[in-house]
């Protein structure tokens, strides 16, 4: 590798590559797990802190826009560590040009993200470039949260546990794609983009034994699955028939030649706990309208370690591989 390639930011193989051989190689704590927070001892309080920077095309799509997203986005990675969203910060990189009114919209968008969250941005900065130089609008965000059940990570998944998929796959990155395309009719197709304290927040408060938990963003529940699978050195299996994809978005993935399992979710989560608790977790899913749709999808199962296979309607049993190449660019 020596040049940037899309791929390097799609969520797969490539991506891992670049941060193991660039970043990794010059910077980083001991003991680096990737997990989309990192966990931090202040004043003998734990704490989740997290980064990500969002270039989404088009801006404004159905279900969302980058603002809304950008808070999203942030806040999900805090709860992935077992952590109570608190604050964040924004940061914006304007083209000159850009609508004052365009800019006056996201700033709402985030706002009443940030509110449903029960977050606040509490910092930022702005920066304009000439006109060409970006594409509308870029935001860069951090988030600090509180920890409060220590221990959640990819690296915990552990022989006896159960997957559990808070809803369907696939609509954020479809609705996007279609969207920059100019190829949605009508909205029956929308980003499942949202902040999801009040689905996950309750399973933490509930004392539930959660291992570990990862938003499939980017490469989808493909690359979720197959990242805690080799942090922990273990084998997961799915049911492909118990993962729920919403009928235009599988129609629409068919025809775009896209792995739906691949496609990027702004507002589902990937759970795994032990599978005794699973009913306990289903039920409480189900009371909030962001997981009502949440299922049983899979267990470990014994096998090689960093694996995940997908059992068919038919009961064989396929690979799901980490993805690989450009997929969605710009999809988040």
């Amino acid at each position: 590798m020596d040049r940037v390639l899309l791929s390097h930011g799609a969520g797969g193989r490539e991506m891992a590559a670049l941060i193991e051989q660039v970043f990794l190689a010059r910077y980083g704590p001991a003991g680096f797990r990737g997990d989309d927070s990192a966990r931090l001892s202040l004043g003998g309080r734990e704490v989740a802190f997290t980064t990500d920077a969002f270039v989404v095309s088009p801006i404004f799509f159905p279900g969302g826009d980058i603002g809304g997203l950008a808070v999203s986005g942030t806040v999900n990675d805090l709860l992935t560590a077992g952590a109570r969203p608190l604050a964040l910060s924004v940061s914006f990189i304007l083209e000159e040009g850009l609508p004052l009114a365009t800019l006056e919209r996201l700033a709402r968008s985030m706002q009443e993200t940030a509110a449903a969250a029960g977050v606040e941005i509490v910092t930022g900065d702005t920066k304009v470039v000439p006109r060409g130089a970006a594409d509308q609008v870029f935001i860069t965000t951090a988030g600090l949260g509180e920890i409060l059940r220590p221990g959640i990570s990819g690296a915990g998944v552990r022989p006896g546990d159960a997957v559990i998929l808070t809803g369907s796959v696939g609509d954020h990155g479809v609705a996007v794609m279609l969207a920059r395309e100019n190829l949605l009719s009508g909205r029956e197709i929308m980003s499942d983009a949202a902040p999801l304290t009040g689905v996950i927040l309750p399973l933490l408060e509930a004392g539930l034994e959660v291992h570990a938990m990862r938003d499939p963003t980017r490469g989808g529940i493909a690359a979720a699955l197959n990242e805690m699978a080799r942090q922990s050195g273990v084998c997961l299996e799915i049911a492909e028939a118990q993962v729920p994809v919403r009928p235009a978005v599988a129609a629409a993935s068919e025809a775009l030649g896209l792995d739906v399992f691949q496609v990027a979710n702004e507002g589902k989560m990937v759970i795994i706990l032990p599978e005794s608790q699973a009913a306990a977790a289903l039920a409480l899913l189900h009371r909030h309208p962001l997981s009502r749709e949440g299922r049983l999808i899979g267990a470990v199962v014994p096998g090689p370690p960093g694996r995940v296979q997908v059992r068919t309607a038919l009961g064989t049993t396929r690979l799901l591989p980490p993805p690989s190449g450009e997929l969605l660019p710009r999809i988040c």
